[in-house]
């Protein structure tokens, strides 16, 4: 894990399977709720289009105490390599892959950098509760790459 004073927080974990592979999961919305390791995505409402791409929108069905539904844009696109969404509250999540010995090593990025209310997202501890979970969503997706 690392926190920076940019206002992010960081899993990082090598998964035993090609970069290509794995993009194309996370690139997928409708297997989000699989590898969700909050339990808050539920499942997939919309999508501008079945793979993400620069500019695609997508929905998602959620519960963090109520249900709700929020729509995402991607904001960071590089073929096989990283992928990002944010919504309106301007925060992002970030995905980047790199190819390494034994796999890829895939960090998982919660950036609030950016987002309209940074102080409340840090006076609510979502960085740090982010951590365990996206240690989660890692190993969801690992086991969903693996076939598991």
């Amino acid at each position: 894990m690392s926190v920076d004073t940019q206002r992010q927080v960081s899993v990082s974990r090598v998964i035993p399977a090609e970069a290509g592979a794995i993009f194309d999961l996370i690139a997928d919305p409708s297997r989000h709720p699989e590898i969700d390791g909050s339990g808050t995505v539920k499942r997939s409402i919309r999508s501008s289009e079945p793979r993400l791409a620069l500019g695609a929108t997508f929905g998602m069905a959620m519960r963090i105490g109520f249900p709700y539904r929020i729509t995402n844009t991607v904001v960071e696109f590089e073929e096989g390599r990283r992928l990002a969404w944010r919504h309106f509250g301007g925060h992002r999540w970030r995905y980047e892959l790199v190819p390494v010995d034994g796999g890829t090593e895939v960090t998982e990025t919660f950036d609030w950098s950016g987002a309209r209310s940074p102080r409340f997202i840090e006076m609510m501890r979502y960085p740090a509760k982010h951590v365990p979970n996206m240690e989660r969503t890692l190993e969801r997706l690992e086991k969903a790459v693996a076939g598991g």
